[in-house]
């Protein structure tokens, strides 16, 4: 892209909002899975805006009905006024939740949506003490960054909640990795039994988790280790909160939602992302009497507003209609294993790991050391050859794999090949 923009961009953005690549590019059109630059070049899109164009670009059905709710004038309402998209969105989220007497508050993005979550469980609990997970990521606000386990994302030590972290996040590298499945959810459930008696008073408001953790380097539990979590959490009477802002709406394949693959039902979930496919949209779906605890006058402003509903409403029936979900988990399983095969093949591949279209590949140097020196060339590597992907993880040193929805054989066999180019390259380039 023209020099002129990148400089205008770091003349009046803040230093801290990263740009991708040593020379970042300007994405102008798009259709299907595939993105161009303002230079002409096209490239296959295995990061969707961070997992947020789920359905992918051009969707007719989704700009359809956009463009019919921009014609009728109404952008915008707020929730003082009834919005009929809103209420049967909002219905779908509810029975889809699976959460008995659910109730939906939309917002404008996860982290807002994780602000509300917490909001609501202290408010029921009566107490401003949360638990969450090492290596998590929940936003950027106040209070999102005090239950960031990941310092690299923790911008302030000041919080409004207390908090504590327990174990069962990041199974390569943290204290129990090379236990089984078994043992490890026996560890990780010791571990938050004995947080709860040693860093807490005991009425803990909620425990907050992503089923995978997405900015930490799509990190996947054993299943089962929430259910096992749940009946200590039950003891207290304390909350789980599902962050599903990355795992919602099948990406994970094998599941609508990321928790279930852990055979529990949580209190509350929040979401935002893929809902939208692009549009600002996110929200909390609870239990009722969570989601009425607060006592306080509130609305939003802009959440749900007419606009975000009818997009997402139209993304969310495209996306059960076609039954993208099962393309998610058919697909899913074919790039997983190929990473796998790839990660047999060069030795700078320390751990492949994944659900559906939710794939990690952690980079290392001699001896396992995190190595995002190669991390950071694979991302240079594959966009050189026509290929987005994402990148980050505890030590900055993870590719993260999440193509839209809709991907097909053939791409994902097309995306399989650069990666297999990019990792020799890199491989080569930092010996």
């Amino acid at each position: 892209m023209s020099e002129s923009l990148v400089t205008r961009h770091r003349a009046v953005l803040p230093e801290w909002l990263a740009l991708y690549y040593q020379e970042p590019i300007e994405i102008v059109r798009a259709e299907g899975r595939r993105v161009t630059d303002s230079e002409g070049n096209t490239y296959l899109d295995f990061f969707a805006g961070i997992l947020t164009n789920a359905i992918g670009y051009g969707i007719p059905e989704i700009t359809d009905a956009v463009r019919a709710q921009l014609d009728t004038g109404v952008l915008h309402t707020s929730t003082l006024y009834l919005i009929r998209k809103q209420v049967e969105l909002a219905e779908q989220i509810a029975e889809l939740s699976g959460i008995p007497g659910a109730k939906v508050f939309f917002t404008n993005s996860g982290t807002e949506a994780n602000e509300t979550a917490l909001m609501l469980a202290t408010q029921y609990r009566r107490s401003n003490q949360v638990l969450a997970l090492r290596n998590s990521y929940h936003g950027r606000a106040f209070a999102t960054v005090g239950i960031t386990g990941n310092r690299g994302w923790s911008a302030s030590s000041l919080s409004p909640v207390k908090v504590s972290y327990v174990h069962g996040g990041y199974r390569y590298r943290d204290a129990f990795a090379g236990l089984s499945d078994a043992d490890y959810i026996k560890a990780c459930t010791e571990d938050l039994r004995d947080v709860l008696r040693t860093t807490t008073s005991g009425d803990v408001a909620a425990l907050i988790a992503e089923p995978i953790q997405g900015v930490g380097g799509f990190n996947v539990p054993p299943d089962g280790l929430f259910a096992s979590f749940k009946e200590v959490l039950d003891e207290y009477g304390i909350l789980l909160i599902s962050d599903e802002v990355q795992t919602g709406w099948g990406r994970t394949g094998e599941h609508f939602w990321g928790i279930q693959a852990h055979g529990v039902t949580p209190d509350a979930m929040t979401f935002a992302k893929g809902l939208g496919n692009g549009l600002a949209i996110g929200g909390v779906v609870a239990r009722g009497d969570v989601m009425d605890s607060l006592q306080a006058n509130s609305i939003s402003t802009f959440g749900g507003n007419p606009v975000a509903t009818a997009g997402a409403k139209a993304t969310l029936d495209y996306l059960l209609e076609r039954d993208l979900q099962g393309n998610a988990a058919k697909l899913g399983n074919r790039l997983i294993a190929g990473l796998r095969d790839l990660g047999e093949k060069y030795d700078i591949v320390g751990d492949v790991r994944g659900k559906g279209l939710m794939a990690g590949v952690e980079f290392v140097g001699h001896g396992k050391e995190p190595s995002p020196a190669h991390a950071g060339a694979v991302l240079e590597a594959t966009r050189e050859r026509g290929l987005l992907v994402g990148k980050g993880g505890l030590h900055n040193n993870v590719i993260r794999i999440a193509p839209p929805m809709t991907l097909t054989d053939e791409e994902t066999g097309e995306a399989l090949e650069i990666l297999d180019a990019s990792f020799a390259a890199a491989q080569e380039g930092l010996r």
